[in-house]
């Protein structure tokens, strides 16, 4: 009684020519795992091109195959053409590796005909999914909306502490890089600006130019900017940390609407704090100007001061207030949406922190580009 090919001995890897009735026929014996083809890969790899130029579509019998892994079909597959022959003998253990490298042919196979609906189908895509977020962000709106009515009929209720941290977080520890920033931009733009306006005997219009740039649009832009990227991130980061650890699921089962405890303290704290960080950061900006054009023109820092009353109507400073007041709102809707949105897995933490840094940014400008548009003959007098 002969003994299986699991049971043989196990041989070398074979390749052998035989001649028959129906014509060549390739014998393929022994084992072709990665074990065995380890060190004669390269030499097998040459005798089957040789095998495959002399016998041409002869047919294969792989029925003496010992052992067979995916390295071993790879081989004998790149050989064959990336097809199976037309005459092969094959064990039904061993089909399934040349199955999956039949799929993988008809995956990577002919390139598809260019679809002109695309582009289409991208847009609706992208529109419908910039639509679930728009309307995400109305329900969240909708429920801040009823939590403030609630909390202006039960004061007591309210989450004052909360407010007051968030306020402490985004406001206070903020002051010192609002101020470096605003008074890096209010010393630059005065230098590029008095450049210029030496060069036309215009050396007193650096206040109006100053005090309407900085006042009315770098710096509330500038500041909600700095505070999209600091706090924005850390309210997204800090509440999808409370999502991944399932905290706000614990928070709804014990009946605690984590939209009054969480959220609407994140909201009320940014709307308080970014009009006041805009107020110091115009105010050190400008401080900055009126350093650098007594550096660059001469000019008195009194007189600087002085003139800006006159150069700058006080509307302005009342619209880049009333823009610090929505943009705060934006940010903190922004970043709390996002947080909705995380699975629970830190990966989806990380990206959902991102798109919320970039979507707060994002929003913050469309904002101040509709302010510029409605306000435009607004704060500005031509005469």
């Amino acid at each position: 009684m002969t003994k299986s090919n699991s049971e043989a001995p196990v041989r070398h890897p074979d390749i052998e020519i035989r001649q028959g009735e129906a014509g060549a026929r390739v014998r393929i014996s022994g084992a072709w795992d990665i074990r065995a083809l380890e060190s004669r890969a390269r030499a097998l790899r040459r005798r089957l091109a040789e095998v495959t130029r002399e016998v041409g579509g002869a047919g294969w019998d792989l029925s003496e195959v010992q052992r067979l892994d995916h390295v071993g079909a790879l081989l004998l597959w790149q050989a064959w053409g990336k097809r199976r022959p037309g005459q092969l003998g094959l064990r039904p253990e061993h089909d399934v590796f040349f199955s999956n490298l039949d799929r993988d042919k008809e995956r990577v196979g002919a390139p598809r005909d260019f679809d002109w609906l695309s582009p289409v189908r991208a847009l609706g895509a992208t529109m419908l999914l910039v639509a679930d977020h728009a309307l995400d962000m109305v329900r969240l709106l909708g429920q801040m909306l009823l939590d403030s009515l609630s909390l202006a009929r039960h004061p007591a209720r309210g989450p004052w502490r909360e407010i007051s941290a968030g306020i402490n977080r985004a406001g206070a520890q903020a002051v010192g890089i609002t101020a470096a920033v605003g008074a890096l931009i209010g010393i630059t733009l005065s230098y590029l600006s008095a450049e210029q306006l030496r060069t036309f005997g215009a050396d007193a219009f650096i206040v109006n130019i100053l005090g309407i740039g900085v006042i009315r649009e770098l710096g509330p832009m500038i500041c909600a900017v700095l505070v999209a990227g600091r706090s924005g991130s850390a309210i997204t980061a800090q509440l999808g940390v409370m999502r991944v650890t399932e905290e706000l699921d614990a928070l709804a089962v014990m009946g605690i609407p984590y939209t009054v405890r969480l959220i609407l303290p994140k909201v009320v704290a940014l709307a308080v704090v970014v009009p006041l960080l805009i107020l110091w950061t115009s105010g050190i900006a400008l401080l900055g100007g009126a350093l650098s054009a007594k550096v660059q023109l001469g000019m008195a820092m009194s007189q600087f001061i002085s003139s800006l009353p006159s150069a700058v109507p006080i509307v302005n400073l009342w619209l880049g207030v009333g823009k610090g007041v929505v943009f705060g709102i934006l940010i903190a809707l922004v970043s709390c949406h996002f947080v909705m949105r995380i699975e629970p897995n830190t990966e989806s933490l990380g990206i959902g922190t991102t798109r919320s840094v970039v979507t707060s940014i994002t929003v913050v400008i469309l904002a101040d580009a509709v302010f510029a548009v409605i306000f435009a003959d607004v704060g500005i007098s031509l005469t």
